[in-house]
């Protein structure tokens, strides 16, 4: 009689465990969640751009303030001359050869006193600063779900080969099983075939997911940069919560209150308003004081040095633009509504991802309960098949079929543990409160005693 299947599983997993485990006996302490974040805040190119994009934007307003500032200026200039002329004259002809130098040096100074445009571009500049400083909190916000994200992606992918190595094991064990059982005449040659064929389709399955994890892995690096550490896993326990509060509507409102996205095209939307007024200021005139002083010299016969200063008011009145300005402003009323549009789109996108969220914690919670079970239901169908199997009432593959609907519902309750911790998240991202505080409560779940080790290349 041949030792039962499920102790063999069972067995098998603890194995490849702690083969893995011998393998990587001089590996540094694993890096959980937290610690993979803050090397996501240094080494993130996304996020440093979002950065320097924000700096850049800063400087708008400067810009801005420096036109309704005073402009003050000095010209020179330095010419050599050579002149030749022939006329005739009452005394007769006249014939003139000069050469000689002229210089002169001019300081203007002038000051807006009235520009209607130039005030609404300060105006306008507070807008575009709130806009780049939203889309910049948005970009960290960003941050932590991509990397929470890649972070399981990895653990799952890591979750995936080793439920396949376990399979390929079982398989292999059942093949060897079911040569000996041929020897002796217990079984037919089909079921030692349908056992080669079931373990080498797992070995491919294998590959497979052993490809997936190192693309996990890639995923991961581009936003942490060439870093091998190892992974902390996700532990035994994992405390199921719903959303609190525990209303879907109260989510929906502190999204649209707070979330940075939203915010950020608040404020395009009421820049690009402000686009309008600016065109619409072609209309108006404009007022500007200037003074100056000019020195000019010159070493001609007949030229003279003159100092002369000067002040007054510029007045600048339009009449008639050829109709620019209309247009202008047309074009700018276009992008206005435009930009409503795109600040209503995204308002739904924020409303569609909170509801998508906070249904998919409530799905995750059943979706693991219903794991749970299914693990039981699969483990008991297998032993049942491989009783099945031993008196003759099932046949070799259903006891393959079992045994592969057991590893699968091992997997799948360990996908929904992820699914859970990430649907958190991307409700705490729709609603613009996704801290590192909120992270850290995610990573306490995970375990320093279990890692996932980086490829070895």
């Amino acid at each position: 009689m041949t030792k039962p299947l499920p102790a063999i599983l069972i067995a098998t997993c603890v194995l490849l465990l702690s083969a893995q485990m011998l393998a990587f006996p001089r590996v540094s302490q694993a890096e959980d969640l937290l610690g993979i974040y803050d090397l996501a805040v240094k080494s993130d190119p996304t996020l440093r751009r979002a950065e320097q994009t924000l700096y850049a934007t800063r400087e708008v307003k400067p810009q801005a303030r420096a036109l309704l500032l005073p402009q003050f200026g000095v010209t020179a200039d330095a010419d050599y001359n050579n002149v030749k002329s022939r006329g005739t004259s009452v005394a007769g002809n006249v014939n003139r050869n000069d050469t000689f130098q002229t210089s002169g040096v001019a300081a203007r100074l002038s000051q807006s006193v009235y520009n209607r445009e130039d005030w609404v571009r300060l105006s306008q500049s507070n807008n575009t600063i709130a806009q780049a400083e939203a889309e910049y909190r948005n970009s960290e916000i960003d941050l932590m779900v991509r990397t929470t994200q890649a972070y399981f992606g990895v653990l799952e992918a890591a979750d995936r080969v080793r439920v396949r190595q376990a399979l390929v094991a079982a398989e292999e064990r059942q093949l060897e099983q079911s040569k000996q059982r041929f020897e002796v005449g217990l079984v037919a040659i089909t079921d030692v075939n349908d056992s080669q064929a079931a373990f080498d389709s797992s070995r491919a399955e294998l590959i497979t997911a052993e490809n997936d994890l190192d693309n996990q892995w890639e995923a991961l690096r581009r936003i942490i940069g060439p870093v091998s550490v190892p992974l902390a896993r996700l532990g035994d326990r994992l405390p199921l919560a719903p959303p609190e509060p525990n209303d879907i509507n109260i989510w929906a409102e502190t999204a649209l209150a707070n979330n940075f996205g939203i915010v950020a095209f608040k404020q395009a939307a009421e820049a690009a308003r402000k686009n309008i007024e600016i065109a619409r200021s072609g209309y108006f005139p404009s007022l500007d004081m200037e003074a100056g002083y000019d020195l000019s010299r010159t070493g001609a016969e007949f030229g003279s040095d003159t100092d002369s200063a000067f002040i007054g008011l510029n007045v600048n009145v339009p009449i008639y633009q050829g109709g620019a300005v209309a247009s202008r402003t047309r074009e700018a009323g276009h992008q206005f509504r435009a930009a409503q549009d795109r600040l209503d789109q995204e308002r739904r996108g924020v409303i569609n991802q909170v509801k998508d969220a906070f249904r998919g914690i409530l799905s995750s919670i059943s979706d693991v309960q219903a794991r749970q079970a299914a693990i039981v239901s699969a483990r008991s169908s297998l032993e049942s098949t491989q009783a099945g199997l031993e008196v003759g009432t099932r046949t070799q593959v259903d006891v393959l079929d079992a045994q592969r609907a057991l590893f699968e519902a091992e997997f799948q309750y360990l996908a929904a543990r992820y699914n859970y911790i990430i649907n958190g998240v991307l409700l705490h991202q729709a609603t613009s409160t996704l801290t590192r505080d909120v992270l850290a409560r995610g990573n306490a779940w995970l375990t320093q005693s279990d890692m996932v080790p980086p490829p070895s290349y």
